[in-house]
């Protein structure tokens, strides 16, 4: 049996999702802001920041494997869907639900460098620093966690658990 710890409440989500909403809001004052999430992950979280921001936004989603049903990355990156939003000459904020190797981000970032957009920067709710393989900064954090299997918000293992209100350490996740 897969118990749950709570490691970030409901309410202490909500509360830095706002403020995060505020700073971008401030940093992008009068740009035009394409918020691209990363699935599955980032669609509850983009949601929520959307709402928070007090700017008008596109959005749009990208979809990119490295992990599988596994819970650790195979470090090969591949697209599976890509944006339908032109973002040549716009600021790109990418939205990810957790920044861990940091292979992915770095390859997004590339990626929509190269398709020309004016800047890419990322906002993460979880930033996992301790595992990082591969440099990338993350200009807009909600929570810096150090250890643990996360699940809920989001977060899921073998694609269960997203749809849980608050953020969980997996205890003794059967993988």
């Amino acid at each position: 049996m897969t118990s749950k710890k709570v490691v970030l409440s409901q309410q202490d989500i909500a509360a830095r999702v706002a403020e995060l909403g505020g700073e971008i809001s401030a940093r992008y004052e009068g740009r035009p802001l394409v918020l691209i999430g990363v699935l599955n992950g980032a669609f509850i979280f983009m949601a929520d920041l959307a709402r928070a921001l007090s700017m008008e936004v596109a959005l749009d989603f990208v979809r990119v494997a490295s992990y599988g049903m596994s819970s650790s990355s195979s470090g090969t990156i591949s697209l599976s869907k890509d944006v339908e939003l032109d973002v040549s000459g716009k600021d790109v904020l990418l939205v990810e639900d957790i920044v861990d190797s940091g292979r992915t981000l770095a390859w997004l970032k590339d990626f929509f460098s190269q398709k020309g957009a004016a800047s890419v920067r990322i906002c993460t709710l979880i930033d996992k620093k301790e595992r990082r393989q591969v440099a990338v900064e993350v200009d807009f954090c909600g929570f810096v966690i150090e250890q643990g299997f996360l699940v809920g918000y989001g977060l899921d293992w073998a694609e269960r658990y997203r749809n849980l209100p608050a953020v969980y350490h997996l205890e003794d996740p059967a993988f």
